[in-house]
């Protein structure tokens, strides 16, 4: 089966390539989870646009990276969450919001893989988040998590 991948998926390749996979890992995993569309003569139009964002989102350098994690290190970003009474959340903050929550500050668009948390945030207050950008480059963002 003929892939267009929309999401960088491990040891397959990232987002704009072209993938050849067999049937039931392409039907089964890769299309409903919307990591790939099918290759035909129409959605092979798509694979400059995927690309171009790819490269939109993408670090260059370490110097590009430096200059992000300052960027990032001096942002306030807040999560709103719902909580109960003693501060307590209903669930945990996941990396998908702290990644929407870090566009909404007027930071860089980023993909939820690159953000981890040293343990799962699951309180109120003010959590250090770290943001990998690149192999030798890595953000500290602290995040402040809210009540809705």
């Amino acid at each position: 089966m003929k892939l267009i991948l929309t999401a960088a998926v491990d040891n397959l390749g990232v987002a704009g390539d072209v993938v050849e996979v067999k049937d039931g890992y392409g039907r089964n995993f890769l299309l409903p989870r919307g990591y790939a569309i099918a290759y035909n003569r129409g959605t092979a139009k798509q694979i400059e646009g995927i690309q171009r964002a790819r490269d939109a989102k993408q670090i260059r350098s370490n110097e590009h990276a430096a200059q992000v994690r300052a960027e990032l290190e001096g942002l306030q970003v807040r999560v709103p969450v719902r909580a109960d009474a003693t501060g307590k959340l209903y669930g945990a903050v996941t990396s998908n919001e702290v990644a929407t929550a870090i566009k909404k500050a007027g930071g860089p668009l980023l993909d939820k893989r690159v953000i981890s948390a040293a343990k799962p945030i699951k309180s109120l207050g003010t959590h250090i988040v770290a943001v990998k950008l690149t192999d030798a480059v890595t953000a500290h963002v602290p995040v402040e998590v809210v009540t809705a």
